[in-house]
């Protein structure tokens, strides 16, 4: 699943801003305006990372951080700032009580969704890697070994990193620039056409008839999706 981010902010503009540079890069983005009640959505949604405006409607975004801190199904998530705010004793503040990042108005996307990536890749190195089964597939991220029906698969470093992304993102379609920032990452110096290539080794590997795909489908005119297997 993609990662879920939760922008608290009652300027309806700028969270649109927000939400939308957020979707672009693959990530699911749901809006909150700081009333009443937003703590509870909070606890539904449990977002991965949590984008928090300090001037809110009904409640102190320091207080919110406060209370995020102190909840056990949000205490461990990322609380990134966005604030028009820029004391410095008001960005000692938000780090002091708990806040993991502090930016201020007016910034930009570019720089918002590097530091969105840094804390969720921060969160993801922190977290032990755990074996993920899917269909007849099973991942073993530690030994870096793949199982298709217990038969285990030969890879390169690259095309196993390619395939546990799409085994443990099932369902979901990617555009070749999408899959090469979360692959081969920000310094990367390949082209589009290198996903093409890796996609068509892994389809030799994994499946039967690697030019009628059954789990790596091409989505025409946009890139490709790993079709979760049938029950």
């Amino acid at each position: 699943m993609p990662k879920k981010i939760a922008i608290v902010e009652d300027e309806a503009e700028l969270a649109a801003l927000i939400e939308y540079n957020l979707g672009r890069h693959g990530y699911e983005a749901s809006t909150l305006d700081g009333t009443r009640g937003t703590m509870r959505a909070l606890e539904q949604l449990k977002p991965d990372l949590i984008l928090l405006d300090v001037m809110l409607p009904d409640i102190d975004g320091f207080e919110l951080c406060r209370q995020i801190r102190q909840s056990s199904a949000l205490g461990r998530i990322p609380v990134l700032f966005l604030t028009a705010r820029s004391d410095e004793v008001d960005r000692v503040l938000g780090l002091e009580i708990g806040g993991d990042d502090y930016m201020t108005k007016p910034f930009s996307p570019r720089e918002l969704i590097a530091r969105v990536k840094a804390h969720l890749r921060r969160e993801e190195m922190d977290a032990e890697p755990q074996p993920a089964a899917l269909g007849p597939f099973r991942l073993d991220p530690t030994a870096r070994r793949v199982y298709l029906l217990d038969k285990e698969i030969a890879l390169t470093s690259t095309e196993f990193n390619l395939l546990e992304y799409f085994l443990t993102h099932p369902g979901r379609a990617y555009s070749r620039d999408q899959l090469l920032e979360a692959v081969w990452g920000e310094s990367r110096y390949v082209t589009p056409r290198t996903v093409d290539v890796h996609v068509r080794r892994l389809r030799e590997q994994i499946e039967e008839q690697p030019d009628n795909p059954r789990y790596l489908t091409t989505v025409r005119g946009f890139g490709y999706r790993f079709e979760e297997p049938a029950e």
